[in-house]
């Protein structure tokens, strides 16, 4: 099953991007074997800086034909990291091809791209960076490879 983050905003070079990279590197070397990956991350920008509606169709643009839509918004759901990995499995068990992960920018995801989505998932009750909710995003992406495999990273 492949995933895709797509995001609004590039990510420059620097420790934030660091991290994004070595977690998604880490998920596609654990998850290869059980069914996962690969991982593209697609960057969208709104050069008229249109709102979130102009990010909407952007993003909208870059989501594969197909794909469970996950978007990150504070409205969603907190999950434990367990649970997360029971909802990737259970894609992939359900045959879907691919799942796509939508980070907003800095005012969030549109009202109706979020009404859209098949699952809205919240990383906690604060708010975050949009550009450290990738690398947050990347980690549990890896940390739930790791729990499906049985490997110890992830400690109850």
């Amino acid at each position: 099953m492949k995933l895709s983050l797509i995001v609004v905003g590039r990510m420059r070079n620097g420790p934030e991007r660091q991290l994004l990279d070595d977690y998604l590197t880490r998920f596609e070397r654990t998850g290869r074997g059980l069914g996962f990956g690969p991982v593209s991350v697609i960057e969208v920008e709104d050069k008229k800086n249109t709102g979130t509606r102009g990010e909407a169709v952007l993003l909208r643009n870059a989501i594969p034909k197909a794909a469970v839509l996950v978007a990150l918004d504070e409205r969603g759901k907190v999950i434990s990291s367990p649970e997360f990995s029971q909802k990737l499995a259970g894609w992939r068990d359900q045959g879907q091809g691919h799942v796509a992960f939508v980070i907003g920018g800095a005012d969030g995801i549109d009202a109706g791209l979020r009404n859209d989505a098949d699952m809205l998932l919240s990383l906690g009750k604060m708010v975050w960076p949009h550009m450290l909710v990738r690398v947050m995003l990347g980690e549990q992406l890896y940390r739930a490879a790791s729990i499906l495999a049985g490997a110890p990273y992830h400690r109850v």
